[in-house]
This record gives structure tokens, C-alpha cells and sequence, in this order.
């Protein structure tokens, strides 16, 4: 039996990589078996290096709304490349950026570009922090805002508690700053206030999450946070990592009708390019450095190659507004078809979407915080993902993260993976 190139990579990256990828939900140790290596990315296909084709819903978990290499983004990075890939001096094109961002999401107006979703999220709380002159933050059992060390914090044994640190080389003392506060669940947040009243500089949340799957948020939820930081003198922050420019062109808080005082992005701002943001109100972000006291630097932040093509990707999604209906019309599609099968096969599994962000729980109950998302059987899904796999289906590797659909995708790709879905939930 000839042994696959994927699986060649994979055993020699573990000798210099450490578990032979750079970021570990690759590695597929939440649905068993080797991770792929791909080679190529096309429109709504991505290639692996042994020469398979599959329809892939991850988008680089987020950034191909418009799929795989479109050809805007593309020749955007080649102009730029030709006058050099970075120079460590301000260009114009960070300008142009910022205010077309600020022109998209009104309630930036300030916005510093970074390198990273984590870079963005740990500095608007390093702001938040600086202008309120208070050290802790709220943040939610089950969202996930990069992997700065006050951000990889579980919650305690209590239901008001200060976390825990939920991995080695997180100190105690930093994790007694981050209180851990249950989704979609206003009263406890209120008491979390209350017991801390004026020590609290943030609140930050995704306003959609997108790493313990898609759990949306009640709309009492979601506006009584906004009141309370209001009342309280919390900095409000959305982390729009994931949201930012796809649920809308304003994001979660257009769709929500939310105006936070800070918001964090990444993913789709920076049209596949490592790149991220955070910005906000003008008092706020005037606290940052030079203007302010509030630190914060990147030698390859604004990088040229990486606004350019953050650059071309929302310039398309401002001239062309038409792009979420046919996202919603996508995504509503493959629900439906998913809908269903789940109906013929007399399964009663979640299913969670907003726009073209989606996940399936294999649950039969409602999921809606992150205890009613770990209900969720994880061994059924790692067969489910496998079975999806062998049928040229590939979706996130772990039941915990949302799927991305893309304008790329087909009617074609939509009915092929409804078929699949059947099949595979029929196997098992």
C-alpha cells in the first residue's frame, strides 16, 4: 500500500514542529486519525498534496468569504509586492485602510492595525485597562479571544468566581484579573458587577461564538451587556475576530444594532494575509501610544503586502453589498437540505446558524452556553467528520468551531454535501 505524502509531512514535521503543526486544532486530535496537507486552494476547493479535491467549508477558519485565490486579491498583493514587502514606515495604503474600516463600522473611530486577532483582542484590553484605570475584565465561558495569557482562563468551582489559569505557564495572579462570567446569561454577569463595582475596566465577548460552535446570543443578552457596561463605566469590547465583515458589512453589531466602544478584528480584514485591528471610540483609543501613555507596538504592523489585500477584500465587500444575501441564501440552503435529512433519518441534532456561519451539535437539546455545548457527543462527530472527509467534504476538525461558507461555494457543492451529510449520519 502506497503511503499517502500527507502522512510522510506529517511524520517528519513532528520531528521540528512540535506535534507536527503550527496551531493545534490541525493536528485533528478531536476527531482522530493524521491531518491533510494541502498544496493548493481554488474558489470553494482546496487540493491536498497526494491530489484530493474537497469542498472546503473552513475558509482558513474565516478569511475566504470569496473562497480560494480570487483573483482581486491576488493582483492586489502582486502590485504591492513589485514596490517591496515592507518597509517599517508608514504608507498610504494604512491610511486608506483605516478610514475605509472606520467607514464600514461607525462605531470606530480610531482603529491601530496589528499582526494577529490575539495581538488585537490583548491590546484593547491593555487599553481598556489604561483608560479606565481598573485591572480587571469580564470575559465568557466558552469564547475564545486568543491566547494571551489573561485570556486562557476557565471558570472556578463557583458560579461567581475569579478563573483559573487552563494551561501551564499562566500564572495564578494574572488569571485573578479575568472573571469568568455564562453566556447568554444577563443576571450572572449582573452579579459578577456587583462584586467587583469599580474595578472592572472590560467586558469583552463575542457577540457570535465561534469557538465552542455557533451559539448566538438572546437579544435581552446582548443589549443588557451594553447597558450595564454603560452604567457600570465598563469598556465594552466585540470581538469581531470572526464577525467582523461577515455577518455584515458593519459586522454583528450592525446586524445586532450594538454600538460597543471598542471592537477587535482579523481573519477577513486581512483577505487571507496574517493581519488584525482594534479600535473604538476616539477618547479611548487616544490613549494609545504616541498619543498616550498606553504601550503598544509591532514592527510588521501595516504591513503593506497585508494591507493590500485586506485593502482589496473590503473594498469588494463595499461596492458589491449583494454579497450577504447570497451568503444567507447559501447557508439557508445547506441548513435546509441538512434540516431535512435530520427529519427522514428521525435525528433531532442542533443545528446553529446566523448567516454563513453554522455548526452541527450532536445533541438533541437546545445549545445556547457553553454548558449545553459540551453536551454535545464528540465521538459521533469525529465519525461524522471522517465520513464527511471520505466523501470530499472538509469541515473544521473539532466539534467546537463554526463552519465558514464562502460566495465560492456552488449550488453544486451545496447538494453534494447535503448528500454526503446523509449518507454519513445514515452509516452511523
Amino acid at each position: 500500500m502506497e503511503i499517502k505524502k500527507s502522512e510522510i509531512l506529517f511524520k517528519e514535521g513532528k520531528k521540528f514542529i512540535p506535534g507536527g503543526v503550527n496551531s493545534p486544532v490541525r493536528a485533528f486530535k478531536s476527531v482522530g486519525g493524521n491531518p491533510i496537507f494541502m498544496e493548493r486552494g481554488e474558489g470553494s476547493k482546496l487540493f491536498d498534496v497526494d491530489g484530493n479535491e474537497y469542498i472546503d467549508y473552513i475558509g482558513s477558519w474565516g478569511p475566504h468569504i470569496f473562497g480560494h485565490n480570487p483573483p482581486f486579491i491576488k493582483e492586489a498583493v502582486a502590485a504591492a509586492l513589485q514596490n517591496g514587502s515592507s518597509f517599517g514606515a508608514p504608507t498610504e495604503m494604512e491610511v486608506k485602510m483605516a478610514r475605509l474600516i472606520s467607514s464600514l463600522v461607525p462605531s470606530v473611530e480610531m482603529v491601530r492595525m496589528v499582526n494577529s486577532g490575539t495581538e488585537a483582542t490583548m491590546s484593547a484590553v491593555r487599553v481598556a485597562r489604561g483608560f479606565t484605570g481598573r485591572d480587571k475584565i469580564i470575559k465568557f465561558e466558552g469564547c475564545y479571544h486568543g491566547h494571551a495569557d489573561f485570556f486562557l482562563i476557565k471558570a472556578g468551582s463557583g458560579a461567581l468566581t475569579l478563573g483559573e489559569p487552563n494551561s501551564p505557564g499562566v500564572t495564578k495572579g494574572t488569571a485573578s484579573d479575568t472573571l469568568i462570567a455564562r453566556y447568554n446569561d444577563l443576571e450572572n454577569v449582573r452579579e459578577l458587577v456587583a462584586r467587583n463595582r469599580n474595578q472592572i475596566a472590560a467586558l469583552i465577548i463575542e457577540p457570535v461564538v465561534g469557538n465552542m460552535g455557533v451559539v448566538i446570543p438572546t437579544e435581552d443578552f446582548i443589549n443588557g451587556l451594553r447597558q450595564l457596561c454603560t452604567e457600570e463605566g465598563i469598556v465594552f469590547i466585540f470581538d469581531e475576530v470572526m464577525t467582523g465583515f461577515r455577518l455584515a458589512k458593519g459586522g454583528a453589531q450592525e446586524v445586532f444594532g450594538i454600538k460597543p466602544d471598542m471592537t477587535t478584528f482579523g481573519k477577513i480584514i486581512g483577505g487571507g494575509l496574517p493581519v488584525g485591528a482594534f479600535g473604538g471610540k476616539r477618547e479611548i483609543m487616544e490613549k494609545l501610544a504616541p498619543l498616550g501613555p498606553v504601550y503598544q507596538a509591532g514592527t510588521l504592523s501595516g504591513n503593506p503586502l497585508a494591507m493590500a489585500a485586506g485593502y482589496a477584500a473590503l473594498s469588494h465587500i463595499k461596492e458589491n453589498p449583494g454579497i450577504y444575501q447570497e451568503l444567507e441564501d447559501k447557508a439557508d440552503a445547506l441548513e435546509a437540505g441538512f434540516r431535512e435529512n435530520h427529519a427522514k433519518l428521525g435525528k433531532s441534532y442542533r443545528i446553529n446558524r446566523i448567516g454563513s456561519m453554522i455548526s452541527l451539535f450532536f445533541t438533541e437539546q437546545p445549545v445556547y452556553d457553553f454548558d449545553t455545548a459540551v453536551k454535545s457527543d464528540t465521538t459521533l462527530f469525529g465519525k461524522f467528520f471522517h465520513g464527511m472527509l471520505e466523501r470530499g467534504i472538509y469541515l473544521p476538525p473539532a466539534q467546537f468551531e463554526s463552519w465558514f461558507l464562502s460566495t465560492a461555494l456552488t449550488n453544486t457543492d451545496i447538494e453534494k454535501t447535503i448528500k454526503a451529510h446523509f449518507e454519513v449520519l445514515y452509516s452511523h
